[in-house]
């Protein structure tokens, strides 16, 4: 479980694939002294687990299925990705709750200066536009964002300068796929109202 909050931003050092397996190298060196292999770790807002440490590297096993759905299959050396570390017991909670399930990967449609504000308008598929309500949360690249627009087919979130600064989203452009993890309460209330419909009366 995460909250949306990035530690680091890391870079992309490699990326190996073969025909069973693909493998991301990450340099975290902020983080890494804080990491054990087993951690679990958002790279981009997709949970993965810590294969193997080398120096201030981090390495990632990334399975076919996050690969498809994600933007992860895009990166390569000098890409930076948005690492933030599970949450502990006890620790502060100042985004919601992110569990590192990847919904899809949209493209950025807008990205517009306001004074020192960014407005950032991203596609929105569909089969996932029920999960998005305006001053909702949404995960983007592992980032919690509130939903200030809902649109027909898109939604619009206002990134303030600390955010910008601290998180990928600094070199994000016009184009790109961004990972979206929709709000885990509102699945689960769907899924609530689907079993009280279907129950006989």
């Amino acid at each position: 479980m995460f909250t949306g909050l990035i530690e680091e931003v890391g870079t992309v050092v490699a990326r190996h694939a073969n025909d069973r397996a693909t493998q991301l190298e990450i340099a975290a060196p902020q983080v890494v002294a804080r990491i054990r292999v087993g951690d679990s770790v958002s790279v981009n807002g997709c949970c993965l687990t810590v294969a193997r440490r080398n120096g201030n590297q981090l390495i990632f096993d990334v399975l076919a299925e996050s690969l498809a759905r994600t933007n992860l299959r895009n990166l390569g050396p000098g890409n930076r990705v948005n690492l933030e570390l599970a949450l502990t017991a006890g620790a502060h909670l100042g985004g919601h709750f992110v569990q590192g399930h990847v919904d899809c990967a949209a493209p950025v449609l807008a990205l517009e200066e306001t004074g020192a504000d960014l407005r950032l308008e991203i596609g929105l598929p569909s089969e996932f536009a029920r999960y998005v309500a305006s001053k909702g949360s949404v995960a983007v690249n592992g980032i919690s964002l509130t939903v200030a627009e809902v649109l027909p087919k898109s939604f619009a979130a206002w990134i303030i300068p600390h955010t910008r600064a601290r998180t990928n989203l600094a070199v994000t452009k016009c184009g790109d796929l961004l990972n979206l993890e929709f709000d885990l309460l509102a699945k689960y209330v769907e899924r609530m109202l689907d079993r009280q419909v279907a129950r006989p009366t």
